[in-house]
């Protein structure tokens, strides 16, 4: 149907947008512009459009620009996808949890632009944008379903994989706090050394910036060695379940890419390019994690 047609597009469409508020994010943190339009609120620095242009403004209100753009996009495809796709179980849900998530991120960047909040509320900052955008990519994916609906039913998933997919995906966000909370403690020079903090030996953090930044590194090594596991598992017992087959070996992928690009983000002292590469992929692999887990929730239970 052409109606749905449009709603493919547009699904596509919010969930880049999701992808650009993820990353333009990371981009004000990272370049220290979220105070680029002062303690102004929907405002810039007083005025509804600044007229004084610095690369802080600039980033700042393109940032609220995008955010407001794609609420919109998101209200729309909500409203769209309940009326159109309602039918399937999962569309309210996700309809919800996609708008909601994003409104509430807002919510907390303008907080903080009012009136400041702590390192480990900002932190949250990240994750809570990172659950809008799987809601979104989770829903867009479903309305793909539509015209050749995958019949998720038929895949039989092993007791152990079920659990595997469950856990690792609710710890991944562990991980990911304690990155944001890297950023906004400013912890991410706190340890010069790769995968060691100092000197390349095996020493205790020595002050709070450090056992941030080694807390993170070791939540990251965990997860890495995770998800090597179940990707193991996967090809051993799954290799007739191409979804789940490839699916654990993208995330291996994405997984390794991460580690690699954090890697590369300390010893380049904080390359603006590798730290919003470390995004994307933390951000590619979460939304791979939470379409697992749906698949793991349709699907029937096996031996192994």
């Amino acid at each position: 149907m052409r109606y749905h047609k449009y709603l493919k597009w547009f699904a596509v469409a919010s969930t880049i947008g999701m992808l650009l508020i993820l990353l333009g994010g990371a981009l004000v943190t990272k370049t220290d512009s979220g105070m680029g339009c002062g303690r102004h609120w929907p405002g810039c620095n007083g005025q509804l459009i600044p007229d004084e242009i610095t690369p802080e403004v600039l980033i700042e209100f393109s940032h609220r620009l995008v955010t407001g753009a794609v609420g919109i996009f998101i209200l729309v495809l909500s409203v769209w996808s309940w009326r159109s796709i309602g039918h399937i179980r999962e569309t309210k849900f996700l309809s919800f949890m996609a708008l909601f998530f994003l409104i509430l991120q807002a919510l907390i960047g303008a907080a903080q632009v009012l009136w400041g909040q702590g390192d480990f509320i900002l932190a949250l900052h990240f994750g809570i944008s990172l659950i809008s955008f799987a809601a979104v990519f989770l829903l867009t994916l479903l309305i793909f379903e539509v015209d050749k609906k995958f019949d998720a039913d038929k895949i039989i998933i092993g007791k152990k994989m079920r659990w595997h997919t469950i856990g690792v995906t609710i710890y991944s966000y562990l991980v990911i706090y304690t990155g944001a909370l890297v950023r906004h403690t400013e912890s991410e020079l706190a340890c010069t050394d790769w995968p060691m903090c100092r000197n390349g030996d095996f020493q205790f953090p020595a002050n709070f910036w450090e056992w941030v930044q080694m807390s993170h590194r070791s939540a990251a090594a965990l997860i890495f060695i995770w998800i090597a596991i179940i990707a193991f598992h996967a090809i051993r017992h799954y290799k007739n379940t191409r979804i789940i087959y490839w699916g654990w070996i993208i995330a291996f992928i994405l997984v390794t890419l991460q580690v690699l690009a954090g890697a590369s983000v300390v010893l380049s002292r904080l390359n603006l390019y590798l730290a919003l590469l470390h995004s994307l992929f933390v951000t590619l692999l979460f939304g791979l994690l939470t379409y697992m887990v749906l698949l793991v929730s349709r699907s029937r239970q096996r031996n192994k």
